[in-house]
């Protein structure tokens, strides 16, 4: 499928959502559309890998013909009336190849079939459904996958009918809307990561919790998938663990799997981590959507701060996990709840513990740990991490003395969902080779709209913004109002502040201006002036008029 066709299904769906805003919460409305748009998925999934498992003997679709009161069963459910003796074995069959189980009444098709009928049963049986495959599916990438689906609640209706009434008014339309496009991974993926950001647009300061906008998730991806020590090689051939510790959503994962992969290499595994149980659950939808098997990600669902992952709290140096890459859009300036305990935990000893306002270099810290000696680790964060003083100076000032911080990008301002202030992105290595520090000042640079901002697209040859950010990273350029490498010897001049106007100043000077220049032009004016109001007056006292 094109990048127009994906585009119009995304757009189709969107309509959808809009068509049916008035039914329920938009938040809500938001997880039980992309739930289905998952079901969906993994129906076409399952059946097409049935097709296959049962060959000759997979039953033909049943007439299509439409009738008012008449199901038309998936050819799956004819299979189990007609076999029933060996679905035991199909199903060990299809947990090996595909990792999850459908019962046949639990299928997309059959769902729709229901809600298009009417029928009352239809609520208990996509409630079973849901439950059954969270828990009747490979280990734990199923489990509790559609927890926050509740469709009992009083949000679809006040009783049974009606929550069920309003499920066939749902499930009918995205139905019907989705029909005539393909069903395969990229397309569904591309449409599931384009419902996203839609719905993150429309959510306000809701939307930092699950959604970081692609063109920063872009910048961020191409940076961190270059060679750490030279990275005008270009990318690496191999990326073999990549970490979002607040994931989100996943696309920032996701973005550098498809772009390590859009560059000939390939990807080990990623791992996320999402404090939000909803959005945890969109995080683990997204990379099944995007035809990720179980065994290519994990995603935990706990907090970052306090290290709830087992996996990260290994206490054995040599066995200690490291990423090739980590990307990062933690929540800004969050208040947390420093204590003694962690003032020993390993993340920030040597450090200290960011401040109580502010966590933002608690989470720095978190993600730089488990960084690899020859690994990239790019985080957005908001400005006060530079300049601020006590304690986040002094965490600055050891990152900045062990040649840890390798670059600092200022963005524009209004280019989130979440917040109109201006970010800074922080690219720091273990293996930094340089003795300066590179700053981007691309604050100036994008076009601006009625709610948000956005980086331009190139013309006349000239390269996008995007491009100028990661080009000038990858070369460290210094360009004049745009970026300069700094030594250390100045930035320590300054205090160790990292305030990206200090080095890198926007503004242009004044013209400077030439005042006997300027007094001669007005003298040879003044007498130009004259000269054609004696002339003007020649013709005024010919005429016998008055002068002027």
């Amino acid at each position: 499928m094109t990048q127009k066709e994906q585009k119009q299904l995304g757009d189709t769906l969107w309509d959808i959502a809009n068509d049916l805003r008035g039914v329920m919460n938009a938040d809500d409305f938001r997880d039980y559309m992309l739930s289905f748009l998952f079901l969906r998925y993994l129906s076409f999934n399952y059946e097409e890998a049935a097709k296959k498992e049962l060959g000759k003997d997979y039953p033909k679709s049943p007439s299509q013909e439409v009738k008012p009161d008449f199901i038309v069963p998936p050819p799956l459910e004819i299979w189990y009336k007609n076999y029933e003796e060996d679905i035991e074995e199909f199903e060990t069959q299809m947990r090996k190849k595909v990792h999850y189980v459908i019962k046949p009444k639990h299928l997309w098709s059959n769902i729709t079939e229901l809600a298009r009928t009417q029928k009352p049963e239809l609520l208990e049986t996509l409630d079973e459904g849901f439950r059954f495959i969270e828990n009747y599916s490979f280990e734990s990438t199923f489990r509790g996958l559609f927890s926050e689906i509740n469709l009992n609640s009083e949000k679809l209706g006040k009783t049974p009918i009606e929550r069920n009434n309003k499920l066939c008014k749902i499930i009918t339309k995205i139905a019907e809307g989705i029909a005539d496009f393909s069903t395969d991974t990229d397309t569904l993926g591309d449409a599931y990561e384009y419902l996203i950001g839609k719905f993150a647009a429309g959510s306000g300061k809701k939307a930092g919790e699950f959604y970081t906008p692609q063109q920063i998730s872009t910048i961020l991806s191409e940076i961190v998938i270059l060679d750490s020590h030279n990275p005008t090689t270009g990318p690496k051939k191999k990326l073999d663990k990549v970490l979002d510790f607040a994931c989100g959503s996943g696309s920032l994962l996701l973005n550098v799997r498809t772009l390590i992969k859009e560059n000939g290499g390939t990807i080990g595994k990623i791992f996320g981590q999402e404090k939000n149980i909803t959005t945890y659950n969109l995080a683990r939808m997204n990379m099944l959507l995007h035809g990720m098997k179980d065994t290519e990600f994990e995603i935990f669902h706990g907090d970052t701060l306090p290290n709830q992952w087992d996996m990260l709290n290994e206490m054995n140096p040599s066995k200690k996990i490291e990423f090739d890459a980590i990307v990062a859009n933690p929540p800004f300036s969050l208040r947390w709840e420093p204590n003694d305990t962690l003032a020993d935990d390993f993340r920030y000893k040597g450090y200290g513990l960011a401040p109580k306002s502010a966590a933002d270099l608690a989470f720095l810290l978190h993600g730089f740990h488990f960084l690899k000696q020859n690994g990239t680790m790019a985080i957005i964060l908001p400005h006060g991490v530079l300049f601020r003083g006590g304690v986040e100076e002094r965490i600055r000032t050891k990152l900045l003395k062990d040649k840890n911080i390798d670059t600092v990008i200022g963005l524009p301002s209004n280019l989130f969902y979440s917040t109109g202030i201006p970010v800074c992105i922080l690219i720091l290595k273990k293996c930094k080779r340089e003795g300066d520090v590179l700053f981007i000042n691309a604050s100036e640079h994008f076009a601006k709209g009625k709610r948000q901002n956005t980086l331009r697209e190139g013309e006349n040859g000239e390269p996008n913004d995007i491009q100028k950010i990661v080009e000038t990273y990858k070369y460290r350029t210094n360009l004049d109002r745009y970026s300069r490498k700094v030594s250390m010897e100045e930035i320590e001049k300054n205090g160790y502040n990292l305030n990206i106007s200090r080095y890198v100043n926007t503004s242009t000077d004044e013209e400077i201006i030439n005042l006997k220049e300027v007094n001669k032009k007005l003298i040879d004016i003044e007498k130009k002036a004259k000269d054609a109001r004696d002339k003007h007056n020649g013709f005024l006292r010919e005429l016998g008029l008055e002068e002027i």
